[in-house]
């Protein structure tokens, strides 16, 4: 069984975020995680792993720092890291992000591929649905439970208070929420050998099926009116009243602003 997780390195929102002049995020300049919800399916996938011998083959779309993210993947139990890198990538949105993913995936073999729901700086939730379409496989999304029957995959499908089960036929797509599971941490030895190991690194030549006009800032065809870093609340207002008068002028004030 061989099984793709697509990560992503995400900005540290711990540490801020900053931007370029076009409203992109100025990735190089912020610390980086690896995204929540892909760990939980990185962790689903070395579980397979684990239980019936699955390969996994982790693949992420960044600046060269983001072998960090392949890295420490490998050392938590991925046997391959794919870096997807090339000026010419930078700045997508979801349309292109997913098209440029699919590109590098159509190189592989897979029965499996698992993505995070959705990544910290977008939470959009849109680039493992557009990967399954661009593949043209099925997708379950919401992922809280995965288990491999045959050729097939049963998931638990998340939905408002209850959940779904879903059935689906190999090669498909699940998108994984951060609650699927508690990741494991690397091991020293994991480490050792995840730098010990050579990642491979793709650029634009090396994407299969992708038309110019699908990838990068001038393939995306959502655009970015305004960008700004958290936005500065002021002091208020401050008053000094007695019980009875604290309590005419609150009310006053929710209905100027048509509270009540």
């Amino acid at each position: 069984m061989k099984i793709v997780v697509c990560i992503k390195q995400v900005p540290d929102t711990k540490g801020g975020v900053k931007f370029n002049p076009d409203g992109t995020l100025d990735r190089g300049a912020m610390l980086a995680i690896m995204n929540p919800d892909d760990k939980a399916g990185l962790e689903a996938a070395l579980r397979l792993k684990d239980e019936c011998g699955a390969e996994v083959t982790v693949v992420t779309m960044g600046l060269p720092k983001a072998e960090e993210v392949l890295r420490e993947a490998m050392a938590m139990g991925a046997d391959k890291g794919i870096l997807v890198t090339d000026r010419v990538l930078g700045g997508a949105d979801t349309w292109a992000t997913s098209t440029t993913v699919a590109g590098a995936i159509r190189n592989l073999e897979y029965d499996l591929i698992i993505t995070g729901r959705q990544a910290i700086d977008g939470d959009t939730a849109q680039v493992g649905p557009q990967i399954s379409e661009h593949l043209d496989i099925p997708v379950i999304s919401y992922a809280q439970n995965i288990k491999v029957e045959g050729d097939s995959v049963i998931v638990e499908r998340q939905y408002e208070d209850r959940y779904h089960v879903v059935k689906a036929k190999m090669p498909c797509l699940i998108t994984a929420l951060s609650e699927l599971n508690e990741p494991r941490y690397m091991t020293p030895g994991g480490i050792f050998d995840a730098y010990q190991k050579e990642i491979t690194v793709w650029g634009r030549a090396d994407l299969k099926d992708v038309d110019d006009s699908n990838i990068g800032l001038k393939g995306s065809p959502t655009k970015i009116a305004k960008a700004s870093d958290k936005v500065r609340k002021g002091a208020g207002e401050k008053v000094t009243l007695d019980p009875d008068e604290s309590v005419s002028y609150i009310v006053d004030k929710l209905k100027e602003k048509h509270v009540i």
